[in-house]
């Protein structure tokens, strides 16, 4: 399984061609996209029209869902923002490190588009899904 951030969702959503995009949909046709629920939350929150938000729902809801922000997940989120800092490097969103977190804890590949996960990778040992070009 792999989870794939909110970035490169709303590229996928909004109908972006983009080799991201294309894994994505490569990746819920063979079954191995898993759903993270902060990732769900963020898509939904995004969506201003009602049928457009029922419709997304419904097809997310399909997927095979996780948890990711349970018990003990604040403390390794906050002690790889610290190792992070440390290094000289801000993450810009809370969210990006519960995400990153968690797929490092899972051993999970991440399908992104945002920088901020690049550092996760060169230092934490975030797997990336690099798509295929």
């Amino acid at each position: 399984m792999i989870l794939v951030d909110t970035s490169v969702w709303i590229d996928y959503l909004s109908g972006v061609h983009s080799t991201h995009a294309d894994s994505l949909d490569s990746g819920i046709i063979e079954g191995t996209v898993a759903m993270g629920d902060l990732i769900f939350l963020e898509i939904l929150q995004g969506i201003r029209d009602d049928r457009e938000y029922r419709t997304t729902k419904q097809t997310l809801l399909t997927l095979d869902r996780v948890e990711m922000f349970g018990p003990g997940m604040p403390e390794k989120c906050a002690e790889n923002y610290r190792s992070l800092r440390k290094k000289g490097i801000t993450i810009r969103k809370t969210t990006d490190v519960i995400i990153a977190t968690f797929c490092i804890e899972q051993r999970m590949p991440l399908l992104f588009t945002d920088r901020d996960f690049i550092p996760f990778v060169d230092h934490l040992g975030l797997l990336s899904v690099l798509p295929e070009t």
